[in-house]
């Protein structure tokens, strides 16, 4: 296969020393798939940012079709052919698949009007081109979030891209819809499309690419065929060690209930029902996945638990005390939290580490501050820092470093870091490993399972089932806001879960 892409020694640095690429050169060949994988802070979103111009190199030199290139934006990378499908999906849920799909390269009519007969025929000949099971006319808002990433990829392929960069392609799908993403992809390289992708899970690279290039702290380890790869090789790889993949749940007694919700119901302000009679109990030393395709339920469950939204009826209870209208702050003395949205609910962006680290310690640990709590001790609140930092590998300049300069991996280890390091009898996470490396995620697993063992009561929201069959001693399913089931994890497999959270209903093999 012919190179169509060859990026050549190239140096990302960010001030004012972190090195994101370290002379850096990888090829990417016409019609392959090629995978990129590494640890956090690996360099692999840099790279690709590079590549379609997001962020300028501070040196190198990328060549495109044989012919040396720098794009200023990705305006100027599309047009060459190069586009990207972002892991957050960015589509205008009001509007119909063809009019997302054309907007910004609209056909006009003379004098400037859109000419909407023929936009959406050219979207329909692209549709039936490809082979997407896609409705013209359905608007974004009521097809599958599978669906909308079919629709992010034909805005690409609408604007004629040769090469498609993937950010995490299937972290929003469930195990049902990724086989057929990596049909529709597979289709697309055989046709002559160069797929470049960034994936955490191994086995999802070894299944989808060609080739696997690895990086390690900004460097480049090697590229590899997939054929000639292993899921534990890969690990070793990106980072420098064995890692154990099997499940590390060792069987205890669990205790006493430390959380429940009873008949726990949600009817948002246009009046449709997102939870509807929800009970689920957590006991002190068990962990209890939730598991649900994206939008049903999940994120209202969340909220109602810390306080963002009140239930329409039902009640909360955490270590034995009624919490469903409690003030946040008496919530988080029996409750830790790492939210999946870390940039809007789990941090200040704008603050510097060592004030996102001590977050609610600071309100709930005397020893981070004085005089009757109403000066912070910066010693203490350094101190605690280091020990985060240390305990949870996080790549970091200083804590006086503003918390938006950390990569999302890293982003990610200080709120875990944080919030595991609270005295709370109860921890919720929600997607607590999203964006992290496979070394960083036994890491925190490890973490969890140490939480369990101190008797702690665990609710996990997660859309990993690997994750959830690694680590949990039950696994709630969610249906449209119902829980339809609630099923012992060793007593289950990812086929029945799967289908569950599909269909609502059980799975008849």
């Amino acid at each position: 296969m012919a190179d169509i892409i060859e990026m050549d020694r190239i140096v990302k640095i960010f001030p004012p020393s972190l090195v994101a690429l370290d002379a850096v050169s990888v090829k990417f060949s016409k019609g392959e798939i090629h995978a990129i994988v590494g640890e956090n802070g690996a360099g692999k979103s840099t790279l690709m940012k590079i590549l379609y111009g997001m962020q300028p190199a501070d040196s190198g030199e990328m060549l495109y079709n044989g012919k040396k290139v720098k794009f200023s934006d990705p305006g100027e990378a599309i047009l060459a052919g190069i586009g990207m499908v972002h892991q957050e999906i960015m589509l205008i849920p009001q509007y119909t698949v063809w009019e997302n799909v054309v907007l910004g390269y609209e056909p006009v009519k003379f004098g400037g009007r859109l000419d909407a007969k023929k936009a959406r025929e050219l979207v329909k000949q692209k549709i039936d081109e490809f082979g997407f099971n896609l409705n013209p006319d359905a608007k974004v808002e009521d097809i599958s979030v599978a669906a909308r990433q079919k629709v992010e990829i034909l805005k690409l392929l609408f604007r004629n891209v040769s090469v498609l960069i993937m950010d995490e392609p299937t972290s929003v799908l469930t195990p049902q819809e990724i086989p057929q993403l990596f049909g529709e992809l597979k289709r697309l390289r055989d046709n002559g499309h160069t797929i470049l992708f960034i994936s955490h899970h191994l086995e999802e690279v070894l299944e989808l690419s060609d080739r696997i290039t690895v990086l390690r702290k900004g460097k480049k380890v090697g590229t590899i065929k997939a054929v000639e790869a292993t899921k534990a090789g890969l690990a070793q790889m990106m980072v420098g060690r064995e890692v154990i993949f099997d499940s590390i749940r060792k069987n205890q007694t669990a205790g006493e209930v430390l959380f429940e919700t009873s008949g726990l119901n949600y009817t948002d302000p246009d009046k449709r029902p997102r939870l509807i009679d929800v009970n689920i109990q957590v006991r002190a030393g068990e962990i209890v996945g939730v598991a649900g395709v994206e939008g049903n339920g999940q994120l209202e469950l969340v909220n109602l638990i810390m306080g963002l939204i009140e239930p329409t009826s039902g009640s909360i209870k955490a270590v034995g005390e009624d919490i469903t209208r409690k003030p946040i702050l008496e919530k988080r003395k029996r409750v830790a939290f790492v939210p999946q949205d870390r940039a809007n609910m789990g941090a200040s962006i704008a603050a510097n580490i060592a004030e996102n680290v001590i977050m609610t310690h600071h309100r709930l640990d005397q020893r981070f501050t004085r005089w009757a709590g109403r000066i912070l001790d910066f010693k203490q609140a350094a101190s605690f820092t280091d020990e985060v930092r240390r305990k949870f590998d996080i790549q970091m300049s200083s804590g006086e470093a503003v918390f938006k300069s950390l990569s999302g991996g890293n982003q990610q280890k200080v709120i875990l870091g944080r919030e595991l390091l609270l005295e709370a009898p109860f921890i919720l996470l929600d997607q607590p490993t999203r964006g992290l490396d496979v070394g960083s995620i036994e890491y925190v697993h490890q973490r969890i399972i140490d939480m369990r063992a101190q008797k702690r009561g665990i609710l996990m929201i997660s859309a990993d089932l690997e994750e959830l069959f690694r680590l949990t001693d039950r696994i709630v399913v969610m249906h449209k806001g119902r829980v339809v089931a609630d099923l012992v994890t060793e007593k289950t497999n990812v086929t029945e879960v799967g289908y569950l959270m599909l269909e609502g209903a059980a799975y008849e093999a």
